[in-house]
């Protein structure tokens, strides 16, 4: 266990949080498993059919997580003694939309040289999910230990009181239809990077972005946006061996209708 009493520790501090987002994303996968489940069946049958010891451990995993964060929230609470961070107003929020609209437009440009098509593997592994006319469009690169660019407006973002997702450390950014991958390209990566292309496609640009920064201010961390949370959810799906072909467009359009993004 390490503990950090010198502030100039900086490599150490963005590795504890490397690893802090690391577990984030395993927690929220195993959210969505559960999710899952709950839609599925009732607690009746689960606890009279399924089995005791895998129901007992994992019950045993979630309190235990539980107590842990439970701790770290009633620190955090000690600790917060600052302002509550400002409700951005209309122009902000029509003015961050603009940004990441911007952002997103102006990173295909610069990729698009440079990005290649998926390999005839990649393409094979993500037909039972995704259209052949998706997969023949997309493009990808993989930067092996570059970074993408870090939105200048960020800054601003944070002066409003909000931490912005950190880009550099995500295993990829969907910029519409080229995915830039932060090291090589893997297969949750990219079934989550196609996702929010599908998602992209069928709510337009403009209506996504929208969406997303909404969420964004509801939940304040963009793991929770609820298009974050579907594009975790389906890679998960998809990358499960038992399961069977389903359209991931088909997915969306239902989250579409039911309002749920």
């Amino acid at each position: 266990m390490q503990s950090f009493q010198n502030p100039s520790e900086r490599t150490s501090v963005q590795q504890m949080n490397s690893e802090l987002e690391n577990a984030h994303l395993e927690l929220l996968n195993a959210h969505c498993a559960v999710h899952q489940l709950r839609l599925h069946y009732s607690a009746e049958d689960l606890a009279r059919f399924g089995r005791s010891e895998v129901l007992r451990k994992s019950a045993q995993t979630a309190t235990a997580l539980r107590d842990f964060y439970a701790v770290l929230e009633s620190k955090i609470a000690e600790d917060d003694h600052g302002p509550s961070p400002c409700q951005p107003g209309a122009e902000h929020i029509t003015q961050a939309i603009e940004w990441i609209t911007d952002y997103l437009r102006e990173q295909r440009e610069y990729y698009s040289p440079v990005a290649s098509p998926l390999s005839k593997e990649s393409k094979a592994r993500m037909s039972p999910y995704f259209s052949a006319t998706l997969l023949d469009r997309i493009r990808i690169i993989e930067l092996r230990g570059a970074r993408v660019r870090v939105p200048a407006f960020f800054q601003k973002v944070r002066e409003l009181g909000f931490e912005p997702p950190a880009v550099t450390h995500m295993d990829s950014v969907t910029f519409i239809d080229i995915v830039a991958f932060n090291q090589r390209l893997t297969e949750r990566a990219l079934v989550h990077a196609l996702v929010h292309t599908v998602q992209m496609e069928i709510l337009g640009l403009q209506r996504y972005v929208n969406l997303w920064v909404q969420g964004f201010l509801k939940t304040r961390t963009h793991f929770t946006v609820p298009l974050e949370v579907h594009a975790f959810a389906l890679s998960s799906k998809c990358l499960r061996s038992t399961v069977e072909r389903f359209s991931v467009e088909d997915a969306v359009l239902r989250w579409v209708g039911d309002g749920r993004y």
